[in-house]
């Protein structure tokens, strides 16, 4: 195929291609001993504040950074920043 090829129309088929997001709110190091106690109700606290922004990520590649809003009695992401391919 000649690499001069339509790239925009050639890319077309990748459009609809699902791909998973991923929203990290927090983490945190806790030890085995305690994971093994974890039951319904646990409370695990987080190394973020509760108004800090979040991270998005796909496939692991941090793609742009949010806030938590609630929408509809759902929580939902506003983007507040984009990542360029060199972020």
């Amino acid at each position: 195929m000649d690499a001069t090829t339509k790239s925009p129309a050639s890319l077309e088929i990748l459009l609809d291609v699902q791909v998973k997001l991923t929203v990290e709110l927090g983490s945190c190091q806790v030890p085995m001993r305690d994971v093994l106690q974890f039951n319904l109700g646990s409370v695990i606290k987080l190394n973020q504040a509760a108004h800090a922004p979040v991270d998005l990520y796909i496939s692991q590649k941090r793609i742009a950074r949010g806030e938590v809003v609630v929408v509809d009695d759902r929580y939902a992401v506003k983007i507040t920043e984009i990542f360029g391919a060199n972020s």
